[in-house]
């Protein structure tokens, strides 16, 4: 039998021990698994910051689709006979549009509208237009519906068209499907009134792609939702961030208000859209089309547990002073409203659809079944004496009435200083179950970062590591360094996974057309995504991180890039389902490490294995839309025939053995 094959010598080598002197030498204890690691371990956050729910996950292609935006024709261009009427058939979407004669054979009424930055169409792909109409006066009406591209070089501007005709008084919903003849990432949807037609009245005007995330007509968008799937995440945290406080509590994410008939679903701000003056987008808002009922059912496609967080009668800190008052933050006597809709959720969530309002919602809207909702965020990035007096109050009554939701509270939004100080010990002193903490930081800090969590009291609330991202200095973007010096701190929560339950990136995705902030695990255009190299180290942890931790040291200390480890960082896990030993290895240093792995209580019988290797030929370099798969890990088969045996990791580079035990 061979003993090695199929090597990447130039990556990383394994050969047999021998007498030869080796600078470092890797202990792991295989003979006693250690920590069970959390089947929440590595999940994902979305936050609909960077387009990423409108405009991006969401797969609705039309913006402002029932003119609700304070500017009702944002993201229209309107002509002919139009006249804007606010007694349309849905309560919260009032706003409808009225089509008429323009007085002129030659003068077409109509509108058009540009999407998110254009509207994306493939050759070949089917779009399912709908709309909400009637003829308020009787008679027939009649519309087109095209697919048009803005610099056509044919003679039309559209390529694909469907006539709908209108019958009725009454408000009904009509479809039609449009097979589209060309590809476009910068097209527009057109509705064009016939010359002959009746008056016609539209609201809540759609267009999907038939091809959606399984199929679901008010569903995502398929590439984008196969990358999480491909993630395998254990958590799905969500709605964010930021947009749960809101600028003020007006604008505020108010789960009740994303469910229920998408139709009737109210408009609110999104806070990301003034947020940056070097950034605006004042064309973004949330439809809430992608709402609580869509998230829960998301985690649930994805096989991870949801993790929904709620407003903690706080708008955002760093746009209001730390002051009670109606606009910025609730007073205690205005806070049960808050505490009641975490009530509801958990209703609408776990409840009995044949007890309780919220639960019969959640079956009316197709599904049944509980979603099984363990897990509860109150708040996002609070701090100071006011969060900890409205949490506790939370956490009374969530303890009181549901004792088996787990409640995550918060750290604030950095790992150190006055606010992280304060807020551990109140955590602690409240109960909670997770403390969430939040890190964007250099590279020195990721370095420097490796034993975070070896000296955290362990009798206290478990760790979820909710945002963290390593923002290169002038270099914040997606390259490979920085995912590299991520990669490298995750050994150190995965070493700690008895402390640490969580930990999950920030942000996850971004319109390259339309972003706010960067670096991003996701990005996207209209037609088009690529997953970054953070997306790529973070699925090789998601999919390698065993089930319990294995003892790796070298001379008797964790490798956590310390002072005299030449910036190694690694850990080791046990796969209990299939047997296998599973070790991570990164070289933050600038030259080749040669290392002696003695895997002790392996046999010495030949065992098989994988080796995956993780390496960019420039550090500085990323992966994009033209090349999305520039920088991806590479895996070959290999066999070890002695517990003992030396490797070679490359200079900035990741390396996984992966061995049957």
């Amino acid at each position: 039998m061979k003993r090695l094959f199929f090597a990447l010598a130039a990556l990383s080598s394994v050969l047999c021990a021998t007498a030869q002197s080796v600078p470092h030498k890797f202990d792991v204890n295989t003979r006693k698994a250690g920590a069970e690691i959390a089947s929440t371990m590595y999940g994902i956050f979305f936050e609909d910051v960077n387009f990423a729910a409108d405009g991006g996950l969401y797969a609705e292609l039309v913006k402002n689709r029932s003119f609700e935006f304070p500017d009702h024709y944002m993201g229209w261009k309107v002509y002919g006979n139009v006249q804007l009427k606010d007694d349309g058939p849905f309560e919260r979407n009032p706003h409808y549009v009225r089509l008429a004669y323009s007085g002129h054979d030659h003068r077409r009424t109509g509108l058009d509208n540009d999407g998110f930055t254009g509207i994306g169409y493939k050759e070949g792909a089917e779009y399912r237009f709908s709309v909400w109409a009637r003829v308020p006066e009787g008679g027939e009406g009649v519309f087109k519906v095209l697919l048009c591209e803005n610099y056509s070089q044919d003679l039309n501007q559209h390529f694909s068209q469907a006539t709908i005709k209108i019958d009725s008084k009454e408000w009904k919903k009509y479809q039609v499907v449009l097979k589209s003849t060309k590809r476009t990432d910068k097209g527009f949807l057109r509705v064009i009134l016939d010359k002959e037609s009746a008056v016609v009245d539209l609201e809540h005007i759609s267009l999907f792609p038939v091809d959606t995330w399984k199929g679901r007509e008010n569903g995502l968008r398929k590439d984008l939702a196969e990358a999480l799937y491909d993630l395998k995440p254990g958590v799905l945290r969500f709605p964010g961030g930021c947009i749960v406080e809101g600028v003020d509590l007006d604008t505020r994410y108010q789960w009740k208000n994303s469910v229920g008939a998408v139709e009737n679903r109210p408009l609110n701000e999104n806070k990301w859209n003034y947020s940056f003056s070097h950034r605006l987008f004042p064309d973004y808002f949330q439809s809430y089309g992608l709402g609580f009922y869509e998230y829960f059912v998301l985690a649930e496609d994805l096989g991870a547990e949801p993790l929904p967080v709620l407003n903690a009668g706080m708008a955002c800190q760093f746009q209001n002073k730390e002051l009670r008052d109606n606009k910025a933050h609730a007073s205690l006597a205005q806070l049960q409203p808050y505490i009641d809709d975490a009530f509801d959720l958990i209703e609408f969530a776990n409840g009995d659809p044949q007890k309780s309002e919220w639960a019969k919602l959640r079956a009316d809207m197709g599904h049944p079944e509980p979603f099984n909702l363990k897990y509860l965020a109150i708040g996002n990035e609070q701090w100071g004496d006011i969060y900890v007096e409205n949490l506790k109050i939370f956490v009374e009554q969530l303890r009181k009435r549901y004792p088996h939701i787990k409640i995550v509270g918060g750290a604030g939004s950095a790992p150190s200083g006055k606010r992280f100080s304060h807020l551990w010990p109140e955590m602690t002193k409240l109960g909670v179950d997770l403390v969430d903490e939040h890190f964007y930081r250099n590279e020195e800090w990721f370095l420097a970062s490796g034993t975070r969590y070896d000296n955290y009291d362990r009798k206290g609330p478990k760790v979820f590591a909710g945002e963290y991202a390593c923002h290169g200095k002038g270099k914040k973007w997606n390259h490979f360094h920085a995912s590299l010096l991520e990669a490298a701190f995750l050994t150190g929560v995965e070493r700690n996974a008895d402390i640490v339950t969580m930990a999950t990136y920030a942000p996850l995705f971004a319109n390259i057309n339309a972003w706010t902030w960067r670096p991003d695990m996701i990005w996207f255009d209209n037609l088009r995504s690529f997953r970054s190299c953070t997306w790529y180290f973070h699925q090789l942890f998601t999919h390698n991180k065993g089930t319990n931790v294995l003892e790796l040291t070298w001379n008797g200390k964790p490798v956590a890039g310390t002072e005299g480890q030449e910036g190694l960082f690694a850990s080791a896990v046990i796969d209990k389902t299939t047997n296998e030993i599973i070790v991570k290895i990164v070289n933050t240093s600038d030259k080749a490490q040669r290392i002696l792995l003695n895997l002790n209580g392996l046999s010495k019988k030949p065992h098989e294995g994988v080796l995956t290797t993780y390496r960019a030929d420039d550090i500085d370099g990323e992966n994009s839309l033209d090349n999305p798969t520039k920088y991806t890990p590479q895996s070959s088969a290999i066999v070890i025939d002695s517990p003992n045996f030396e490797v070679e990791i490359a200079a900035k580079s990741f390396a996984m053995y992966k061995i049957k035990k």
